[in-house]
């Protein structure tokens, strides 16, 4: 790491510590050279495959946007949606690959979208998965309700009851 001020080849660590959300580490280093401190933060590399082959670096803020669009007129926050990226970002990062699809992305947002806002959860899932019809508008919400009606009873998605 070559020292910002002096250019120096070299630097050393002083200070470590991660980042609020934990997924990346803040270093304070110091010059060996010219004394001056400074800070670094690191990050493992995270790059997205489009399905037009292009790699770009994995962004939350596409996230957000993505899901802002479905989640117009309805009740959800900044706040809401910067959790849901975080969400999504931890989730593929899961994965342990440096890489990862685009599909796999929107895979991913699926699940926290769908707890945070069934209607926008529709919307997302209608363009995502290519809604040809009302039935598979029709084929989504009726998945909802069963989902509704099976936690309202305490049944699990597999059929089985909650463990008491």
């Amino acid at each position: 790491m070559y020292c910002p001020y002096c250019r120096y080849p070299d630097s050393r660590v002083v200070d470590s510590r991660t980042t609020d959300d934990g997924l990346a580490i803040r270093r304070r280093r110091q010059c060996p050279d010219c004394g001056r401190r400074f800070s670094t933060t690191e990050t493992a590399s995270l790059s997205v495959i489009k399905r037009s082959g292009v790699v770009e670096p994995f962004s939350r803020e596409k996230i957000v946007s993505g899901v802002r669009k479905a989640c117009q007129g309805r009740p959800v926050t900044d706040s809401d949606l910067a959790v849901l990226a975080q969400r999504v970002e931890e989730t593929v990062r899961l994965s342990g690959a440096a890489q990862i699809e685009a599909n796999d992305i929107g895979l991913a947002i699926l699940q926290p979208l769908r707890e945070l806002d069934e209607v926008a959860y529709l919307r997302f899932a209608s363009v995502y998965q290519g809604f040809d019809s009302l039935d598979d508008f029709e084929a989504a919400i009726t998945l909802l309700r069963v989902e509704h009606d099976q936690a309202a009873s305490g049944v699990t998605a597999d059929g089985s009851g909650t463990p008491e």
